[in-house]
């Protein structure tokens, strides 16, 4: 998520995509956080009882293992870490949230 993805590149158009993405890397918890913000930033009419998942699997080609990220809660609740800049130690859980 740190530079656009195209489905066919000539090499002098594939070097630009690389180093862009070279010059703004992310964590996958970055890319997960900023998914987030955008959907809230895209969608204010969102409740606060409504709620978002995110998810992100990192493919390593440099690491033995992949790594995972995953952010979810209400959507006030995200409103609100993102506001303040403080984790909430317990967030809602879709299996909760879904329960009646």
């Amino acid at each position: 998520m740190s530079a656009p993805i195209y489905e066919l590149l000539k090499r002098p158009d594939e070097l630009h995509v690389v180093e862009q993405a070279h010059r703004q890397p992310r964590f996958v918890e970055d890319s997960v956080r900023i998914a987030l913000k955008g959907a809230l930033d895209a969608y204010p009419e969102l409740d606060d009882e409504d709620f978002l998942y995110s998810r992100q699997i990192n493919f390593e080609t440099i690491h033995s293992h992949d790594v995972l990220a995953e952010r979810y809660g209400t959507v006030g609740e995200l409103r609100g870490e993102l506001e303040h800049g403080t984790r909430l130690e317990r967030h809602t859980e879709l299996g909760s949230w879904l329960a009646p």
